[in-house]
């Protein structure tokens, strides 16, 4: 707190990344909350008062276009930086006639290996052209896996990156490669338009923060068509699903040859959710991860999707692809998560009680 009792607001967030939480979240009437591991609790402090709402308001709309935004919109996204403790992404939003505010805790430029993804992503870094979709609920890391990818490319590619995100997450400095992150709202007015502009900018490789409509989507594809290399996100729950949203965003009259540029320009869809570490101290990704090789470019163009499913749980070995249940068995055998976790984030709880069941592990819990 500071002197006048007032809480803070760079205090609660060095006090955050000491804890190692990934979010706080502060409204008014009740004491901040710091998501740790997955869960949220109370600090044992004062309750957030409209004095402290006020002055946390003037400190994170530091631009006027960010006022100008939350004015209009009622919201805003933006990054907010403590010097010496780090970056977090921050969205101020207004409920009930009143202000709240969360922050999302941004720590340095996370790797492949740090994150613990599978190696197969390394593939993904090296192609000159194509999409590469990650996918997921809001909240599942999607961000963070797509800054790891870049960072491997900063380290061994000559190119140019350029990122679309809303807002700048991670600060990427030039290495191997030379890197412009553009944000919208300050940078750019939208996806769209910045990515109209990104095509006249000599980019290598694009990032997306997230295909939002049918321009956006559309470009994409079309630059991933003609010689670069994107990675965009979308709120999407698996594979087939992913597809199914890209298609269905334009009219009947274009989808069949959405489907076409699909299969010839699809790299591999990522679909990612995190999973609390059985140890309590943070959480693991599990990936369903789809590559577009085998039979999936001709499941594309036939809008077979259905299908798609026991393609990816039979390429796991010659094509390095596998199911959400394949993953999440794969963490229970290696001691990170419960099946417990596990049944309430898979899809299929039912098909993943067989795999697990052929692994030996089914019911190990309600034994112990």
């Amino acid at each position: 707190m500071s002197g006048n009792g007032a809480l803070d607001l760079n205090t609660l967030l060095t006090e955050l990344v000491r804890k190692k939480g990934s979010d706080l979240h502060l409204k008014i009437g009740r004491p901040p909350l710091f998501r740790i591991s997955g869960d949220l609790y109370p600090e044992p402090l004062p309750e957030v008062t409209e004095a402290d709402m006020e002055r946390y308001k003037t400190q994170v709309l530091r631009h006027p276009e960010l006022q100008r935004r939350f004015d209009t919109r009622f919201a805003s996204d933006q990054t907010y930086l403590v010097e010496g403790v780090g970056r977090f992404r921050t969205n101020l939003f207004r409920y009930r006639g009143t202000i709240g505010v969360v922050f999302r805790n941004l720590s340095s430029v996370p790797t492949i290996e740090s994150l613990g993804l599978p190696p197969v992503l390394h593939t993904f870094c090296t192609r000159e052209q194509g999409l590469v979709l990650v996918t997921g609920p809001a909240g599942q890391g999607k961000s963070t896996t797509l800054a790891a990818m870049i960072h491997q490319i900063n380290m061994v590619r000559k190119c140019h990156i350029v990122t679309l995100e809303d807002p700048v997450e991670f600060l990427h400095d030039d290495e191997v490669a030379e890197i412009t992150q553009r944000e919208i709202g300050i940078d750019t007015p939208t996806f769209a338009d910045g990515l109209r502009d990104i095509l006249r900018q000599d980019p290598d490789v694009i990032l997306l923060g997230e295909m939002r409509d049918p321009e956006t989507i559309a470009t994409a594809i079309t630059a991933a068509e003609t010689g670069h290399l994107v990675y965009a996100t979308l709120h999407t729950r698996n594979a087939p699903s992913t597809i199914s949203r890209i298609v269905d965003t334009f009219p009947s009259t274009q989808q069949e040859q959405v489907r076409l540029q699909l299969a010839e320009a699809l790299l591999a869809v990522m679909c990612q959710r995190l999973i609390p570490l059985k140890n309590g101290k943070g959480r693991a990704a599990a990936l369903e991860i789809m590559i577009n090789q085998g039979s999936i470019p001709t499941l594309i163009q036939r809008n077979e999707l259905r299908e798609i499913k026991e393609v990816i749980e039979k390429s796991v070995t010659y094509y390095r692809m596998q199911s959400m249940n394949q993953s999440l068995a794969a963490l229970i055998a290696n001691g990170m998560i419960t099946q417990t976790e596990a049944q309430k984030n898979s899809e299929r709880p039912k098909e993943l009680e067989l795999i697990l069941n052929n692994l030996g592990y089914a019911g190990r819990e309600k034994e112990k």
